[in-house]
């Protein structure tokens, strides 16, 4: 791909390569024409992030040679594996074996024996695995700089915060690194970065993706999420990812998910959007926001305005209610130990879950399954919720300064999704006049992933902005399914 095809508006990260595009299509048609084989995208991958200026993305990397190796294996034509050849990342607090697992917390490494089933089910498909990414410590934060590993921010400026917790994961593939990369989203950890980094973030329903072999942040809520260049790309990792595991206590068996995302005719489509009352968007964002609309109802799609309040009450609960006390006992033996080790800013945001009592955490439970009832009556004649991923995006010397309104004020439209049990996929839609990315989420409930892929690809095509940080055009969605590979 040459330099022509960037959109300079968007093209914060140039790479000095013929490698092009990292979406998974461009890659399997090139490696279907010959044009390429695994190992000299291999080599390209590596050079690249020894190219690239930003801190803060890795922890770890698999060794040059030993990803050659990986690529080597693999032959020089595709054999028909979902994603074969794909070069991808993995957040730090899910297990690959042999290389360390860290959660952002040096004194917390270890090495474990086993790899994770998500990250496994990839590289049985074919994937290669690059490298292991930063992120919130333990991964709590959405802001993405709470980490002794650096500090990434958002590849379009350096001054920007990259959200988190799923920060490194956000920042290589929109600068280009890898085609997608693992995070978890408990409370929006997945969907903000893309957001920040121009990318998708698919979070599907919980349980739908093993979580045996990630480190818990809140483990009844924690779900192992994709971020993509594309919704077809997350689409396509999901499927590899998704299924039952009998390992996994909180592994469920629902509907299955779509192959390719194939866009939905927005005629046919009704979204529920937020009151007025409800937005609450910064100056910059506010105009991103009304012109996606524009789009979807110039497209035929119908819009109905409703009160968000059960959903945000329910957001509120994930901080100020009794998961807090969830979440301070995935971590207690560890700060009790080394008290020292653990971020700040980690140990406020946990430090209220030793007071919490049972009765607490009964009427959270019984408050919840009402607000549940009233977000279910809201979504019962809607394709979807759409909201914007976040409503504001801000310095990383602001988000150190105010470390914990700040990042609380990150997730107001993502807290209430787990607890919901809503799936939600994050679509980038266009650029604000600061030259930094605007998304929007569509949300539905649990099991119904595969028509949230065809919905997001909808809002995706219509705003056809491209790809994360590299200005590469967004490609054409698939027109019609895919069927299985023989």
């Amino acid at each position: 791909m040459t330099d022509a095809a960037h959109d300079p508006a968007w093209t914060a990260v140039r790479h000095d390569d013929e490698l092009g595009s990292l979406d998974i299509a461009a890659l399997e048609l090139r490696y279907r024409s010959g044009e390429l084989d695994p190992m000299e995208v291999v080599d390209a991958v590596y050079d690249r992030i020894e190219g690239y200026g930003g801190e803060g993305v890795w922890i770890s990397l698999v060794g040059r040679a030993e990803a050659r190796r990986a690529a080597a294996a693999l032959g020089s034509r595709p054999d028909g594996r979902p994603l074969w050849g794909i070069p991808f990342a993995v957040k730090d607090n899910l297990d690959v074996a042999g290389m360390p697992t860290t959660a952002a917390c040096p004194a917390f490494a270890r090495t474990p024996g086993a790899t994770a089933t998500a990250v496994r089910r990839l590289l049985d498909a074919g994937a290669l695995l690059i490298g292991k990414t930063n992120l919130d410590q333990f991964a709590t934060g959405l802001n993405g700089t709470r980490s002794p590993y650096g500090i990434p921010s958002t590849p379009f400026d350096a001054r920007m915060i990259s959200g988190g917790s799923s920060s490194g994961s956000g920042v290589a593939v929109s600068a280009g690194l890898v085609s997608f990369a693992l995070g978890t989203d408990t409370a929006g950890s997945g969907r903000v970065p893309a957001a920040f980094t121009n990318t998708v973030g698919v979070k599907p329903s919980r349980g739908l993706v093993s979580s045996a072999g990630m480190l818990p942040a809140c483990r009844s809520l924690d779900c192992v999420s994709v971020v993509a260049l594309t919704v077809d790309d997350g689409t396509r990792v999901l499927d590899v990812m998704a299924g039952h595991d009998p390992s996994d206590a909180w592994s469920r068996a629902l509907p299955p998910t779509a192959r390719r995302a194939v866009p939905a005719d927005p005629a046919g489509l009704t979204f529920a959007v937020p009151a007025e009352r409800d937005l609450g968007l910064s100056e910059d964002y506010r105009p991103e926001w009304d012109r996606a609309l524009a789009r979807l109802e110039a497209a035929g799609a119908t819009l109905v305005t409703v009160d968000l309040t059960p959903f945000l009450r329910t957001g509120a609960m994930l901080y100020g209610g009794p998961w807090l006390a969830e979440r301070y006992g995935a971590l207690e033996d560890f700060l009790g130990e080394h008290p020292d080790d653990v971020h700040p800013a980690v140990r406020a945001a946990v430090s209220a879950g030793p007071d919490v009592t049972g009765v607490d955490v009964f009427r959270g439970t019984h408050l919840l399954r009402v607000l549940r009832r009233q977000a279910e009556s809201t979504l019962a004649d809607v394709s979807a919720l759409l909201v914007p991923t976040s409503p504001y995006t801000t310095t990383i010397e602001a988000l150190l300064a105010d470390p914990v309104a700040a990042n609380a004020a990150l997730g107001r439209f993502t807290t209430f999704a787990n607890l919901l049990d809503l799936a939600g996929v994050a679509v980038p839609v266009g650029l604000t006049a600061a030259g930094l990315p605007f998304g929007v989420t569509v949300l539905a409930d649990a099991g119904r992933d595969a028509a949230l892929a065809a919905i997001a690809a909808s809002v995706e095509q219509l705003a056809a902005v491209p790809l994360g940080a590299t200005g590469h055009p967004r490609p054409a969605a698939p027109a019609a399914p895919v069927p299985p590979a023989s």
